[in-house]
């Protein structure tokens, strides 16, 4: 069965089910290029997003042009959910010069967001922007001082993990 199909079918809750769907797929030569196509469906990115993490998180690398159209997909997020694992997976991806500013649109639109763990790893995302681009610094170092004054406890948490990297 594709992973298009098995995403489709998928509840959208269980990631033990959406967990099975990598371990099934997680070998196949086509795994990036078919997750990233599905990232740009509405109705598959939710799962789509998880997966691209998952593979992230087992210490997969993506090309530069694969990371390209992930950024170009940014604008057309429209679950939280999928939004936040997209933010989850900036710390492996970098941020392309040539992306710099759709990246940024994106940081900004997602600490308005009403969910706080989108809005926890949008600070988290202004940090790798830093990093990468010091010219960003001095805002986001901004950020993370009004975040600790207003936001809940949970971003907090997060902003306090960033600031431990020694930023």
């Amino acid at each position: 069965m594709s992973i298009k199909l098995e995403i489709a079918q998928w509840d959208g809750k269980s990631t033990n089910d959406i967990g099975e769907i990598y371990h099934r797929h997680c070998h196949d030569s086509s795994l990036t290029t078919v997750i990233i196509t599905l990232v740009a469906d509405e109705a598959l990115q939710k799962g789509a997003t998880w997966l691209l993490k998952r593979y992230l998180e087992n210490e997969n690398r993506l090309m530069d042009t694969e990371i390209a159209k992930i950024y170009d997909h940014l604008s057309i997020l429209t679950q939280w959910e999928s939004r936040l694992h997209i933010l989850q997976c900036f710390p492996f991806m970098p941020i392309l010069k040539s992306r710099k500013k759709k990246v940024e649109s994106f940081l900004r639109d997602c600490l308005l967001d009403n969910n706080k763990f989108v809005r926890a790893w949008a600070y988290n995302g202004f940090y790798e922007l830093a990093v990468q681009y010091p010219e960003y610094k001095k805002e986001a170092c901004q950020f993370f001082e009004m975040a600790m004054r207003d936001e809940a406890p949970s971003v907090k948490s997060r902003i306090r993990n960033i600031l431990k990297k020694g930023f």
